[in-house]
């Protein structure tokens, strides 16, 4: 694999191996230090000439693998069902969060503002209205955006449409 192929491919699945690590430690910080982890350590192995078959599924194992030490490290209890191998549900799962987030990030950044103040941070669209100093019809119609373009750029992505409970 040339350097600029696993660019690539680090380019592509870094974003939902972190969904995944997310899932795994429940610590974003954690998660991005795993991802990294895992990308380095493959990369010494990709550098020595090993051939790797399915770097998707691969680099799914590394952090994987990364995660479940970094746990037991912690001493923290790893259930088993999270110490199994990682099956296709996990990692169509980890794209679709990527997507999502990819699309939120893509919001202009009063709407996206909105979005996040309402679905991560549970306000009600009166507390939004206050704190943003907007009316509440204004929240209404920027919450009504984000769901359109959420929708619009998650089936455009070439993902499959999917449900999420907020949308």
């Amino acid at each position: 694999m040339t350097r600029a192929r696993f660019e690539h491919e680090f380019k592509a699945l870094y974003l939902p191996l972190g969904m995944y690590a997310l899932r795994l430690v429940g610590d974003v910080d954690k998660a991005e230090d795993i991802v990294q982890e895992a990308f380095v350590k493959v990369w010494e192995i990709v550098e020595q000439g090993a051939g790797i078959a399915d770097f998707k599924a691969y680099m799914y194992r590394a952090v994987r693998n990364v995660a479940l030490g970094h746990l037991r490290d912690a001493g923290r209890f790893v259930p088993i069902d999270e110490a199994t191998e990682v099956v296709a549900d996990t990692i169509d799962t980890s794209e679709r969060d990527a997507r999502l987030w990819r699309a939120i990030d893509g919001l202009p950044s009063r709407c996206r503002e909105v979005f996040l103040m309402s679905k991560r941070d549970g306000l009600s669209n009166v507390e939004i209205a206050a704190e943003l100093g907007i009316s509440v019809k204004t929240v209404e119609n920027q919450m009504t955006k984000a769901f359109a373009r959420l929708r619009s750029a998650l089936t455009a992505s070439g993902g499959k449409a999917f449900f999420l409970p907020f949308l």
